[in-house]
């Protein structure tokens, strides 16, 4: 299997995470998928893009190469379920709109999906997992932005029409309620954009298994409606006017969880 993720190490203790951002494919995903699945429309679409300004920052970034369809990196290797209610889980069977994924007897077979497990999901963690033990070696403390986005409304999913910034820290779990207040309170000061904490999105498997503030690891999961920068429906065209408005929010966001860490964890 060919390069399955893109990492880039950074001068700070932040590492933001990409881990739906990916559109490759492998030979059997591809020919089992459904027409309406060719697209990939459940792809967290332009997300590095949305984030170039992150090597300005000084942050590490961390992006899935291969896309969720092959196996979904923010769900644990057990397959348990995330959510209550309709969701995806660690091989994904439907898309968003609860349509089957795999044309009928065509999805990948067990072994192929160990073979994923091993080549894909595995390489993703360990290299989240050796990140965040370096930055915390190295500043006795570690930042974890899991970055997402997803169509605005997807009446399987959630009713009615999703807030443009979904912040997510397990319902306090993953960050210290301090940090969370910080992000609610920059959005407030954007009040063309709605904003909710702990909402829909609580945070999948990599803010609740790595966010640990007990031992000084926060995280934060955003998932952004992608109305905010992007057409949502084919051909996904990013959109210029919208997305940078959209990163001067989440440059922001970002610049404060840095200034954040600096404050609480200050070196004497």
């Amino acid at each position: 299997m060919d390069k399955v993720l893109t990492f880039k190490q950074g001068r700070v203790p932040l590492l933001i995470s990409m881990p739906h951002a990916g559109i490759k494919l492998t030979p059997a995903v591809q020919a089992g998928l459904i027409p309406e699945a060719q697209s990939l429309p459940d792809t967290d679409w332009h997300i590095p893009k949305l984030y170039e300004f992150a090597a300005e920052l000084g942050a590490s970034t961390l992006a899935a190469e291969y896309s969720r369809f092959v196996i979904d990196l923010n769900r644990p290797e057990d397959d348990a379920p995330m959510y209550v209610g309709a969701t995806t889980g660690l091989f994904p069977a439907t898309l968003f709109d609860g349509v089957p994924l795999f044309r009928e007897g065509q999805a990948p077979s067990r072994q192929e999906r160990a073979t994923y497990l091993e080549r894909i999901w595995q390489p993703y963690h360990q290299t989240l997992q050796q990140e965040l033990k370096r930055l915390k070696d190295q500043f006795g403390y570690a930042l974890l932005f899991d970055a997402h986005s997803i169509r605005s409304h997807i009446p399987h999913l959630f009713e009615g029409r999703l807030p443009d910034f979904n912040l997510g820290t397990f319902n306090g779990a993953s960050c210290a309620p301090q940090l969370a207040g910080d992000f609610e309170a920059i959005c407030a000061e954007h009040p063309a954009y709605r904003h909710v904490l702990n909402g829909r999105f609580k945070g999948g498997h990599i803010t609740r298994h790595y966010g640990s503030p007990a031992d000084n690891i926060h995280a934060v999961q955003l998932e952004l409606a992608q109305s905010t920068y992007m057409e949502e429906f084919e051909p996904f065209n990013y959109r210029e006017d919208l997305a940078a408005p959209t990163q001067g929010v989440l440059k922001q966001l970002l610049t404060r969880m840095i200034e954040w860490g600096q404050e609480r964890y200050v070196r004497l």
